[in-house]
């Protein structure tokens, strides 16, 4: 990326269209913040996970306790809500013994959900909240820079063609209860309209909006924002989104009072959970993944993917990496995908990798400007940071999300499964346990449908799908938990054997195509 890329107008890429009369919305560092009157907040969606929700009284009854008595507490009350799935384990560890090759996959699955629901009832900690519970040593924290109380915030979006979605997106990000924010929006040569809205929000909200004459990608266009982005946060949303009012201010809390966080995630759920079978499921499945999978990640400080819905980064983090980001390629071809997990990669794995990283790119004006310190960075995820996310409302775009997500998977492998198991053993485990599962999804799926039934096996058959099931119910009851009164639960083991049977097969798919792909937001 060279210096004319950065910091100056680029008539081959695009021009910035935000004068410096909006205040802090187009002002430089250490000028005012936006005197003009902030617009009201859209509406929240009308959606049962957008409804404020009065703590139980169990909740309660946990923060009033000191921090010790509440960790034994929950414990006790997670390992009896998990006593079930234990007993069922005890059941089985003789007939594994007998039988290591058969039960052997079944039992790891089970001992793997019954930890990670464990770790993520009993360790885990909102860091917008509360102090996280594993946290570096003193001596260590104090290598760690602390921000500002009230850190500047670069809020960026790169939009395609989102006509549709734009402004609910746009107006939840400039209107968020955040005090210190400069929002920058980067249409990606869209031919849809999404143009003409956008003109109409930057004179009447005052945002910085880039206007590109060539398509740079999803990536290249974030990146162009950041030439401008002057924040010492740096915040994505995805352009189909749509933003809780504090989710935002969330976020900065947990970096602020964490100064070892070099990036969190918020939580994301279907924003259009209503609208078919495939959303309702998607919305069970997007909190699981979130309230327990990052969440079991977040207690080693360790999350591996800053989902894209609502990402945090600090400056000094994400900074130099940002051309190896915006170029990064893959068996001999650019990689457009994997932009959230690749740049998560870059905060956990600098200490290793970012000087070969800065080198490669050492004439870049990201790595010239400034040259932080590689440090070892942890990753959070902040549940009460709500955001809401157009799901893929039929199979067909639902296919194709997935096998981009599993081309950013094989692509993240080669890079973060590198180092990961530098992390410390619970890191390791975790990382390349899901690294197993997913790998052996496709193989298990062939043994047990295909081929145990033309080999007469069907109890096998039998045995797995239920194993799939209980799984799946063990989330849903989770949800349900988490969820008092929304009776979408069941859509979780639904979206299991779904999971398991169909979409476990696109890896192979994804492998062979990896080299193929146009990014687009749309879910239509």
């Amino acid at each position: 990326m060279s210096a004319a890329y950065m910091g100056r107008k680029d008539p081959g890429a695009g021009a910035v269209s935000a004068p410096q009369r909006l205040g802090s919305h187009g002002s430089g560092p250490g000028q005012s913040v936006l005197t003009r009157p902030k617009p009201a907040p859209p509406p929240l969606p009308p959606l049962r996970s957008a409804r404020p929700q009065r703590p139980g009284a169990v909740r309660r009854w946990l923060d009033r306790m000191d921090p010790d008595t509440r960790y034994d507490a929950r414990r006790v009350l997670t390992l009896i809500c998990l006593l079930p799935l234990l007993l069922i384990l005890a059941r089985g560890a003789p007939a594994l013994l007998e039988d290591p090759l058969l039960m052997s996959y079944g039992f790891t699955v089970l001992l793997g959900t019954i930890t990670m629901f464990y770790l993520a009832y009993t360790r885990y900690d909102d860091p917008s909240e509360r102090p996280m519970r594993k946290r570096p040593k003193a001596r260590d924290l104090e290598s760690f820079p602390a921000l500002p109380t009230t850190p500047r915030v670069s809020f960026l979006l790169a939009v395609k063609d989102e006509v549709e979605n734009i402004e609910s997106c746009v107006r939840s990000m400039a209107t968020s209860d955040y005090p210190d924010l400069q929002v920058v929006v980067v249409d990606d040569l869209s031919e849809d309209g999404t143009q003409d809205v956008l003109r109409r929000l930057e004179a009447e909200l005052g945002i910085t909006v880039i206007y590109l004459k060539k398509n740079l990608g999803k990536k290249g266009a974030l990146v162009r924002a950041c030439e401008v982005a002057h924040g010492d946060i740096i915040a994505m949303t995805d352009s189909d989104c749509f933003l809780a009012p504090d989710a935002l201010g969330r976020c900065v809390r947990a970096l602020v009072d964490h100064p070892e966080l070099g990036a969190v995630s918020g939580h994301a759920r279907a924003l259009n959970a209503g609208f078919s079978f495939w959303t309702k499921a998607q919305d069970v499945w997007f909190e699981g993944q979130f309230r327990v999978a990052k969440a079991t990640e977040s207690t080693f400080g360790r999350v591996t993917c800053v989902s894209g819905p609502l990402a945090v980064f600090r400056r000094d983090a994400i900074f130099n990496y940002l051309p190896a980001w915006a170029n990064d390629r893959f068996m001999g071809a650019p990689f457009r995908f994997s932009t959230d997990r690749q740049l998560t990669g870059y905060v956990l794995g600098q200490k290793w990798k970012g000087q070969e990283l800065k080198r490669k790119y050492a004439d870049s004006p990201f790595v010239t400007r400034r040259d932080y310190p590689e440090r070892e960075w942890r990753v959070g995820y902040v549940y009460s940071a709500k955001v809401w996310t157009n799901a893929p409302p039929r199979f067909r775009p639902l296919m194709k999300q997935q096998i981009r997500w599993k081309k950013s998977f094989v692509r993240n492998l080669c890079f973060t499964g590198t180092f990961m198991w530098r992390m410390g053993l619970g890191p390791a485990t975790l990382y390349y346990g899901h690294v197993l599962w997913v790998t052996a999804a496709p193989f298990m799926a062939f043994r047990h449908m295909i081929w145990a039934p033309a080999q007469g096996a069907a109890f096998l058959t039998l045995l797995y799908l239920c194993g799939i099931i209980l799984k799946g119910c063990a989330y849903g009851l989770a949800f349900k938990i988490d969820n008092p009164g929304d009776a979408r639960w069941i859509y979780r083991p639904a979206m299991g054997l779904l999971s398991t049977l169909l979409l476990a097969w696109l890896l192979p798919y994804s492998l062979a195509t990896i080299r193929r792909g146009v990014w687009s937001r749309s879910a239509t």
